[in-house]
């Protein structure tokens, strides 16, 4: 018989996706917030040229957590959730999975569109995708970009509140679901 506390959990693969992943769009939102506050074109670009790298990196992550996620589905959801808890819990991370591959997959269009390519942290470079150029349209498309990072942030504030709601009001091990220790 498989310990009740380990069908709560989420496996490893999907805790070192989880941690990783978040890690690297935190930090992606900083690089994008100091390339908006460089000191001059040649530091933004700089500073961007990572952000679209982490940015593609990001969305590899992402497709390669959901492929773990098809052979290692999440824990069930604690029975004393209340339904309205469980809808916004399942919402948001769907919201989740639109924006960690649409960002990246909209940014790789928009930076296409513009004629640019993606440089890989230096070992690289991304081609641009099989579309015609469209500056105008770029630049549309740069600004869903913005906007919908902002989306993510909230999001991601809302997550943490949750988890920190689960774990410590409720009581229901909301963050050890998601770590290696302690009660989930």
């Amino acid at each position: 018989m498989i310990d009740d506390d380990v069908q709560r959990r989420y496996s490893a693969g999907a805790m070192f996706f989880h941690w990783v992943i978040a890690i690297a769009v935190i930090w992606n939102w900083r690089l994008a917030e100091n390339a908006h506050h460089a000191a001059d074109r040649a530091e933004r670009m700089a500073i961007f040229a990572d952000h679209k790298a982490l940015g593609i990196t990001i969305l590899m992550l992402t497709l390669a957590r959901l492929a773990w996620r098809i052979g290692h589905p999440a824990p069930p959801m604690p029975a004393e959730m209340a339904a309205w808890e469980k809808a916004l819990a399942k919402t948001t991370h769907v919201i989740f999975y639109v924006l960690l591959i649409g960002l990246p997959v909209g940014a790789w269009l928009a930076n296409s569109m513009a004629g640019r390519d993606i440089d890989f942290f230096g070992l690289f470079t991304i081609p641009p995708l099989p579309v015609g150029g469209n500056g105008g349209l770029a630049e549309t498309i740069f600004g869903i970009h913005g906007t919908a990072g902002g989306l993510m942030i909230w999001l991601i504030g809302l997550h943490i509140l949750g988890a920190l709601k689960h774990t410590f009001f409720d009581k229901r091990g909301g963050l050890s679901r998601m770590l290696p220790f302690g009660k989930a």
